[in-house]
């Protein structure tokens, strides 16, 4: 096991497990954990005026560091106490299995950090946006039932086949850009590529509806009202340059709706617009009004469609409670109601999401088709009839009998036994020397060989993914690219040695080294690097050294004019210093 388990993560599924990955704290560098307190204290002096009360809570509840980047076994410690557990992945992971995750009450966190040159903004997940991000709102009950009822929903909702397109070259993207280095003409290359797939979507899925429901809320959400809202969205709570900008009128304010599931959004851009939901108890409101519109509650002719369309592993719910999960394959369809469905490949059939014995991919191992519906001229369903009425149209044991149902569907062969459910109602009737056709065309044909047939005269619910998660082989999971792992270069070797020699004496670790010297060295070999010499003023100012901090002011001020990019964050890590002095 990669990870430290606790009985949160004891009840994870194995197909989730494969994307969890160990944290490797050592990794960190002194300058990663540089960025995050950047970061980290940037926001909180920021974000204590326009984040929701539930993120300053949500920080000492969840113990989020400001000092230091989180360790994830710490977490788990803290977070259990609130129902939750945290596990670390390598960055963007399938959508359906992120959700799945956070149904089990489970927050995935990227565990790298962003560059310091991107410290403001990186579209890769990472630490900093899961951890300082999704972490603290979790402490909110209302939000953290939201969080896990959304999981629960969209795992369910079903994708296209582009949806998997889009979301290997968004993940792409996010890893060439993060890493330093990677040629412009090979980001704008990935850009183009995203940019051309979302103009080519077609009629979007349900997973691309409800993932932009997650964004709006999840990640870009923000609460209170138009006219003075607050940010509780995962995305603003840690970018310290977005949650700024977003703020201002710049940024349109709209009130929260099922409007935002049509709403799509650029992962790569800031937001030019932002919903605002009244409350918490709101998002639940509006999710479960966009669930009603889901496959997984209205079922019939669409909802099946959609599972063909996907070319995923799915199921489909008749009202009798049999459930058929496989690949989808075909429909036949009369009145615009289903009355055959086929599957190709490894099936199972089960109930009340548990698979029925018998009835596994072992036995279906190349697909499962039946007819379904309404028997022809007979206005009583078959898993509505008593045993007198089974007898009556000869459906019992040792019958050879032809079926005929609405559609031109015919079955024909010989009754072996029926299988009931709780209630005593058919849901299966199987056969043997059976055929069944669609007027004159043989759609399955068996000799000797027991055929079984689904009762069920709607299809109730259809949703992504298996009924029951034993009854296929789940862990197969492939990424097409892992996050890159720059080599360091003995230069930025150097560089780190400085950053690790000033935290050691922040921390009291060495309190022998020279801060004078090494600010000289990094003016001299690092004269564009800007958040060491911000450290050492705050050492500076903190110890009552004016002399030496006016020093290192003139310096930045110098760092400024070469690199006027950086001129708003030396700024702001200057003023964050005297402001904390005089507090």
């Amino acid at each position: 096991m990669s990870y430290e388990s606790n009985p949160i993560l004891d009840k994870l599924p194995e197909h989730l497990k494969q994307f969890i990955k160990p944290q490797d704290y050592e990794d960190y560098t002194a300058i990663d954990q540089a960025v995050w307190r950047y970061v980290m204290r940037k926001n909180v002096d920021y974000l204590s005026k326009v984040a929701h009360k539930s993120y300053l809570d949500g920080l000492q509840k969840t113990g989020i560091s400001i000092d230091h980047i989180p360790n994830m076994y710490g977490m788990n410690r803290i977070l259990q106490e609130i129902g939750w557990a945290a596990v670390a992945v390598d960055g963007f992971i399938p959508p359906a299995a992120f959700m799945e995750f956070q149904a089990y009450n489970v927050l995935v966190i990227a565990a790298d950090i962003r560059q310091l040159e991107h410290i403001e903004y990186t579209p890769a997940p990472d630490i900093i946006h899961e951890g300082a991000g999704h972490a603290p709102i979790i402490a909110n009950p209302e939000y953290a039932e939201y969080l896990r009822r959304f999981g629960e929903i969209g795992c369910k909702a079903i994708s296209s086949a582009k949806d998997f397109e889009l979301y290997e070259a968004v993940r792409h993207l996010s890893i060439i850009k993060e890493a330093s280095g990677t040629p412009q003409n090979e980001i704008e290359k990935a850009q183009k590529l995203i940019e051309e797939l979302q103009d080519n979507m077609g009629e979007p899925s349900e997973m691309a509806l409800i993932r932009n429901l997650h964004w709006w809320t999840v990640e870009y959400g923000l609460i209170g009202t138009v006219e003075n809202p607050k940010i509780y969205g995962a995305g603003l709570l840690s970018s310290i340059g977005e949650s700024a900008w977003c703020m201002t009128d710049e940024v349109k304010k709209v009130p929260y709706s099922i409007a935002a599931a049509n709403t799509s959004f650029d992962i790569t851009k800031p937001q030019p617009q932002l919903f605002v939901t009244p409350n918490f108890a709101f998002l639940s409101q509006v999710l479960e009004e966009f669930a009603n519109s889901m496959a997984v509650r209205t079922g019939g002719l669409s909802g099946i469609q959609k599972l063909i369309n996907s070319k995923e592993l799915g199921t489909i719910e008749l009202n009798t409670g049999l459930q058929i999960s496989g690949n989808f394959d075909r429909v036949i369809a009369h009145e615009n109601k289903p009355v055959f469905f086929q599957t190709m490949g490894p099936t199972a059939l089960s109930f009340r999401n548990k698979e029925l014995v018998g009835h596994s991919t072992l036995q279906h191992h190349d697909g499962f088709g039946s007819p379904m519906g309404s028997l022809k001229g007979i206005n009583l369903a078959i898993e509505d009839m008593s045993p007198r009425d089974l007898k009556a149209y000869n459906i019992f044991e040792g019958q050879t009998i032809t079926l005929e149902f609405e559609g031109e569907i015919k079955i024909s062969g010989e009754i072996i036994t029926g299988t009931r459910n709780l209630k005593g109602e058919i849901i299966l009737i199987t056969f043997r020397n059976c055929s069944v056709y669609h007027r004159k065309k043989i759609l399955f044909k068996s000799d000797e060989r027991l055929y079984s047939m689904a009762v069920g005269q709607h299809i109730v619910s259809a949703f992504n993914g298996p009924a029951d998660l034993k009854s296929f082989d789940l862990i197969h999971h492939e990424i097409s690219s892992t996050t890159i792992k720059t080599k360091v270069s003995p230069e930025r070797q150097i560089l780190e040695k400085y950053y690790r020699q000033i935290r050691e004496f922040r921390e009291g670790v060495n309190t022998t080294i020279s801060r004078h010297k090494v600010f000289e060295q990094i003016a001299r070999e690092f004269p564009n690097d800007w958040l060491l010499p911000i450290e050492l003023y705050e050492l500076a100012k903190t110890n009552g050294d004016n002399d030496f901090a006016k020093e290192i002011f003139e310096h930045l001020e110098t760092v400024k004019q070469r690199n006027p990019k950086f001129g708003h964050l030396i700024d702001d890590g200057l003023n964050l210093t005297d402001k904390s002095l005089v507090a």
